[in-house]
């Protein structure tokens, strides 16, 4: 008898466990895959693969204009994928032009020049092969002025250099000059801001990588306005699996995308885990409280 009460009141107890041992436990599912480096493969889908085989079939010297439209708190979710279609560009020797609508843009396409294309790619060369073209204010009216006339509004780099002094801006005279836009956009303006005032007037290839929330809102643009897009983390990981398969080198390095996509697989299995344990604490419950009232409801 004293058994059973006290298996009927540790029973009770773990029903209501505590909160923060949940939390706990979440928390120890995201950080330790991220501690390790563990990824998750995950297979490209044609709206990510499309994206990948125009950069893949860009001829040498081609010239893609990258714009980073988000902020930090986006980055999580959008840098992976930013990194990943820089060293795609970078391996297929395409001109990099980089610039920023967002003003939280400008130190994130710093970094990702300082932490991915510098050290992986020494022999790009800034100027020749790269540039960091700096933020601009003007939202969508900025890109209806680039549509016209490009070094109206970009007379200096985001070092304070004269444009025409670099050689890759020599023949760049407005958006139609490109061979590719990417806009990775966390809101506005972004993404289909550059397909309404770039891409649909001038019949400029379009990309993009964009948080998971914002994605829904863009695949009605994909395939006729846009190549391709990149949704969340799990569009960055795709993007990465196909760059692994077409340069297994990469499968050495770490990828964000893959790596968010285990802690987000293994949080989601320990999420599962504590319903299926609730609902079995459940119905140990109430069988015990059939077998106190003799078999009855």
């Amino acid at each position: 008898m004293n058994g059973n009460g006290e298996q009927k009141s540790l029973v009770e107890r773990l029903q209501f466990i505590d909160r923060r041992i949940i939390f706990l436990f979440i928390a120890v599912a995201v950080v330790l895959p991220l501690l390790f480096g563990a990824t998750l493969k995950e297979e490209t889908t044609p709206i990510v693969q499309e994206l990948f085989d125009f950069i893949e079939h860009l001829p040498p010297d081609s010239r893609v204009l990258l714009s980073f439209d988000y902020g930090p708190t986006t980055a999580p979710e959008i840098q992976p994928m930013a990194d990943a279609i820089v060293r795609h560009c970078a391996e297929r020797d395409t001109r990099l032009y980089m610039m920023a609508i967002w003003a939280t843009g400008h130190n994130l396409t710093g970094s990702t020049i300082e932490e991915t294309l510098k050290p992986e790619f020494p022999g790009y060369v800034y100027g020749e092969d790269y540039i960091n073209l700096g933020y601009k204010a003007g939202n969508q009216g900025l890109i209806r002025l680039l549509f016209d006339d490009f070094k109206r509004m970009y007379s200096t780099d985001a070092n304070g250099t004269a444009i025409d002094e670099f050689p890759m801006m020599q023949q760049i005279k407005n958006l139609k000059n490109f061979d590719l836009i990417v806009s990775f956009g966390g809101g506005f303006p972004g993404i289909k801001e550059w397909v309404l005032y770039a891409g649909d007037p001038g019949n400029i290839p379009v990309g993009g990588g964009c948080t998971a929330v914002s994605a829904p809102l863009l695949y009605p643009y994909y395939p006729n306005q846009l190549v391709g897009i990149l949704g969340g983390a799990k569009g960055a990981a795709e993007y990465e699996n196909a760059l692994i398969t077409k340069y297994p080198a990469y499968g050495k390095k770490w990828m964000g995308g893959m790596s968010l996509m285990m802690s987000q697989a293994v949080s989601h299995v320990v999420i599962m885990l504590f319903i299926l344990f609730g609902n079995a604490l459940y119905f140990i419950l109430r069988a015990q409280r059939k077998l106190e009232t003799g078999g009855g409801e």
